[in-house]
C-alpha cells in the first residue's frame, strides 16, 4: 500500500477579490538606504554615525532635517538635510556622549537628555517629540537637539526628568502616566501618544509642562483603566496594541497592531473611549484575527500593522509582520488596498521576499514619515531606513 506523506490539510488563503496592484512606492526601489553598512552581512551592528540597529521611527521634519530613532543603540540621529547618498553618517547625536557610545540611558541615571529604547518620533511645533518607551515617558523639544548636551524642554509620563517607572509606580495609570508608549504624532497642533502598555492613546491639545495630564483617552473608559480590549470583547471603542495614529481627511487613524486592523474616525473624537466610525482589516468590529483568520495575507487583510502614513490622500498602512506596505484610497470592513510595495502580489508575504534584503524589499517595517512624494521606512528587521519616492 502506497503511503502519502503530503499534509492533509493546505493553508488557508485570505479573502480578497484583488490579487495584484500597482506601486504605492518606485518599484525601482528606494533611492537612499541607511545603516546597512554597505550590506555586509556578517557585520557586527556596533554603533557608529552610519549604523542602525532595529530603528523603529523616522522623521521627515518640515525644516527639511532627517531623524531617525536608533532604537537598539538607544540614541536618536539626524542629518542637517535629507541623506542623498547610502550609509550617510549622522550630523547630530542625541542619547549617547559619542558615535560609538550605546547602552540604555547611556549607561547611567535617567536624565533630560538619556534614552532607553526609542521608538516613534515626529515634528512638533517646529521641535521634536520622541517616545522614550522603556522609560515610559514621551521627550519634547521646542527646538531640534543639537547633540548631547541638548536635554529636553518637556517631559510627559513622568514627574520629573529622572523618574523612568510604568505609570509613576501606580498599578493603574493616570492621565498624567504611560507605559511602554511607542508611537506618537503631531495632529492639528495636538500631540498625539499611543500608550502601548496602557491599550490606550492619550491626547495631549496643548502640553506646555513637564507632567502635565492628557485631555482625552481612546480605547478606554477612562484615564484609570489599562484591561484589554477595555476589558471586555473586541469593539469599535477598544484597542489592544495600539502603536501608530495620524491625521487622516479630517479624522483619525490608529494602528491598532494588537488586534490587527486599524481603526478611523471621520472627525477627530471629543470624548473619551469614543468609538471608531470605520476601521481596515477586519470584516467586523468585533473580529481580531491576523490576515483575517487565514495563513496568507490578501488586499482586505493585516497582520500587526504598526505603522501608518498620509500620501497625498492615500493612507498607507504597515502591514509590519506580513513585511509590506499597503495602500488604501478608502476605509470600511470591506475597503482592499489599492497600491502594494514589499511584496510581489496581495497574497504574498514574507521577509524580504524569503530571500536577501533587496533595495524594494522589506523586513518588520515598524516607522513612517511621510512628506511631499517622499516616504522614509524603518525596515527594522533589515537594521536600516530606506528613503523611497512615491511611485510614478
Amino acid at each position: 500500500m502506497k503511503v502519502s506523506l503530503a499534509p492533509s490539510f493546505a493553508p488557508i488563503k485570505a479573502e480578497g477579490t484583488v490579487t495584484k496592484g500597482p506601486p504605492l512606492l518606485d518599484p525601482s526601489g528606494a533611492q537612499v538606504i541607511l545603516g546597512s553598512d554597505g550590506g555586509l552581512l556578517a557585520d557586527p551592528i556596533t554603533p557608529a554615525a552610519h549604523r542602525l540597529f532595529g530603528p523603529r521611527g523616522v522623521c521627515l521634519h518640515p525644516d527639511g532635517s532627517f531623524w531617525v530613532a536608533d532604537t537598539g543603540h538607544h540614541r536618536l540621529l539626524g542629518w542637517r538635510k535629507l541623506p542623498d547618498r547610502d550609509d550617510q553618517p549622522a550630523d547630530i547625536l542625541f542619547g549617547q556622549p559619542a558615535f560609538g557610545r550605546e547602552g540604555r540611558n547611556a549607561k547611567g541615571p535617567v536624565t533630560a537628555a538619556t534614552l532607553n529604547v526609542p521608538t516613534g518620533i515626529t515634528a512638533f511645533r517646529g521641535g521634536l517629540a520622541v517616545a522614550d518607551a522603556w522609560n515610559h515617558r514621551v521627550l519634547i523639544w521646542h527646538r531640534l537637539p543639537e547633540g548631547p548636551e541638548s536635554p529636553a524642554d518637556i517631559v510627559l509620563g513622568q514627574a520629573d526628568a529622572g523618574s523612568a517607572l510604568a505609570n509613576r509606580g501606580a498599578d493603574a495609570p493616570g492621565p498624567q502616566t504611560l507605559h511602554w508608549p511607542y508611537g506618537l504624532s503631531e495632529i492639528d497642533g495636538r500631540l498625539v501618544v499611543c500608550d502601548t502598555g496602557n491599550r490606550r492613546l492619550l491626547v495631549w491639545n496643548d502640553p506646555v509642562e513637564t507632567g502635565q495630564p492628557a485631555d482625552l483617552a481612546l480605547g478606554q473608559d477612562c484615564f484609570t483603566c489599562r484591561d484589554e480590549n477595555a476589558g471586555g470583547p473586541v469593539s469599535a471603542r477598544s484597542m489592544r496594541w495600539p502603536h501608530m495614529a495620524t491625521g487622516w481627511r479630517g479624522g483619525l487613524a490608529v494602528a491598532d497592531a494588537g488586534n490587527n486592523r486599524v481603526m478611523v474616525w471621520s472627525s477627530f473624537p471629543q470624548a473619551n473611549g469614543q468609538p471608531a466610525d470605520s476601521l481596515v482589516g477586519q470584516a467586523r468590529m468585533t473580529d481580531c484575527d491576523l490576515n483575517r483568520g487565514a495563513y496568507y495575507p490578501s488586499s482586505l487583510a493585516v497582520n500587526m500593522p504598526y505603522a501608518l502614513g498620509v500620501l497625498g490622500d492615500r493612507l498607507i498602512v504597515g502591514d509590519t509582520a506580513n513585511s509590506r506596505l499597503l495602500g488604501f484610497a478608502g476605509v470600511g470592513f470591506a475597503a482592499e488596498a489599492d497600491w502594494l510595495t514589499g511584496q510581489p502580489d496581495f497574497a504574498s508575504k514574507g521577509d524580504n521576499r524569503w530571500g536577501l534584503a533587496m533595495r524594494d524589499s522589506l523586513c518588520w517595517p515598524y516607522g513612517l514619515s511621510v512628506r511631499g512624494s517622499t516616504v522614509a521606512v524603518a525596515d527594522s528587521g533589515n537594521n536600516r531606513v530606506l528613503i523611497w519616492e512615491s511611485a510614478p
